[in-house]
């Protein structure tokens, strides 16, 4: 399937690891041009160069902390031409309401939270303008499975949702799609240092996280891949009849409400 996304040029945050480099590679096998923008310059150019000698294709980057202040319109900057924003940076930590202080909830909100709404407000503009343009948000099935260990997270995810949901809805009068996605537990390292912490609450032994594993549809994560191909195809012309959507990508997790 021809995906026409030839010649587009993506900005991806967050880029430098995890869903963010999987989703990079993604849109460079589209012939994409990319503008990768994270904190590590050295992760950064070692994924530019590998992008640019196995896809041929220019991936710029951009190294940046985007909480500090007057960041954010630096990346609009040099990237205002993208034709397609991803907003992926930021990790909410885990914990109940007592593990999360008030400076790490902030924390966590000011990078996934804030980041994006600010984002989305200042390419949104641009978009505008062009009568053209698509933003992605990489969300969370937190924001649907209301979790009393992941309290920050849940509650930081289901703002996002309504926020995509609420500009979403109308941002096709200006040419321009809104869309979420949640993935659920995907094989990253962030997800490895998630379960080892739960292993050590609930078996008192983190090497045994593969049994937190053994629960998961498939007894598995979800592959970066499986989670950068839904982005790639909403991305797309495609998909040009979708905005203000949530697509949930966790292998039933959300959906199966049973007991047991």
């Amino acid at each position: 399937m021809d995906l026409q996304l030839a010649g587009k040029t993506v900005l991806i945050t967050g880029a430098s690891q995890g869903i963010g480099a999987g989703l990079a590679r993604a849109f460079a096998q589209e012939q994409c041009s990319l503008v990768l923008v994270a904190r590590s310059e050295d992760k950064l150019q070692s994924l530019a160069q590998e992008i640019a000698r196995q896809y041929k294709v220019d991936a710029q980057i951009i190294a940046v902390d985007l909480t500090a202040p007057g960041v954010i319109d630096k990346v609009l900057e040099q990237g205002s031409h993208a034709d397609i924003l991803i907003n992926n940076a930021g990790a909410i930590p885990g914990g109940n309401l007592w593990d999360v202080d008030a400076p790490k909830w902030r924390e966590g909100w000011e990078l996934k939270v804030m980041c994006y709404i600010d984002m989305c407000r200042a390419f949104y503009r641009h978009m505008r303008e062009r009568g053209h343009g698509v933003i992605l948000n990489n969300i969370g099935n937190g924001g649907e499975m209301y979790d009393f260990d992941y309290i920050a997270g849940t509650a930081g995810n289901a703002a996002l949702m309504a926020f995509t949901r609420a500009l979403g809805g109308r941002s096709l009068q200006h040419g321009i799609r809104v869309l979420g996605v949640n993935p659920g537990p995907v094989a990253t390292e962030r997800i490895e240092r998630i379960l080892r912490a739960r292993a050590q609450t609930t078996f008192g032994d983190p090497e045994q996280y593969g049994q937190l594993l053994k629960k998961l549809p498939l007894g598995r994560a979800a592959h970066v891949e499986e989670v950068a191909d839904l982005f790639v195809f909403l991305a797309s012309p495609r998909s040009a009849y979708t905005s203000g959507a949530i697509f949930t990508v966790d292998g039933g997790i959300t959906s199966n409400k049973a007991l047991a």
